[in-house]
């Protein structure tokens, strides 16, 4: 049986939806999750070093970048996210399920499998956004990496799902 959950969370609107499934299961268990972020360039909330316009995604000779601003920027990501997880573990404990949380760095497929491997998962629960044709030759899948180098058991959720999941309240207060 799952007794050891990992949850891989980022900042998009499902995740909560996600959370409440991992919840779910873990007082159907009886088990302990391990809630995850990873601060990386693929979350969708990822400042940028460079102002959000198309045409300044390329430097050129010229082009002043504010790297202050993108370091306050990525100050206020790296808190907001930790806030979140703080809030889900927060939830999770009040439910009655032993809960911890880390904010981790880097590729968060690779970020994902290590940190499993160390805690000890036996289930991987993680959201998959339907990236498909040049978005994911680009920027790739997380949940199919995670699924393919895994070392225990993943359980993918589809993002259409995630999103026509009814969430409770006690979720709908982080998202």
């Amino acid at each position: 049986m799952y007794r050891k959950l990992l949850v891989a969370l980022d900042n998009s609107a499902s995740s909560a939806a996600l959370f409440n499934h991992a919840l779910e299961l873990a007082q159907a268990t009886a088990g302990t999750l391990l809630l995850v972020h990873c601060l990386s360039s693929q979350d969708s909330d990822t400042p940028m070093p460079m102002s959000a316009t198309l045409e300044s995604i390329y430097w050129a000779p010229g082009t002043e970048l504010d790297l202050e601003a993108w370091r306050q920027a990525w100050v206020r990501y790296e808190t907001e996210s930790l806030e979140n997880l703080r809030r889900y573990a927060a939830i999770a404990n009040t439910a009655g399920v032993p809960t911890e949380f880390r904010q981790l760095v880097g590729s968060p497929a690779t970020a994902i499998c290590k940190v499993a491997q160390e805690w000890g998962a036996d289930l991987i629960l993680i959201g998959n956004r339907g990236r498909s044709g040049l978005t994911e030759l680009v920027l790739g899948s997380v949940s199919n990496h995670v699924m393919h180098r895994a070392p225990c058991a993943v359980l993918v959720l589809k993002g259409t799902a995630l999103s026509e999941t009814e969430t409770p309240a006690m979720a709908a207060e982080v998202a």
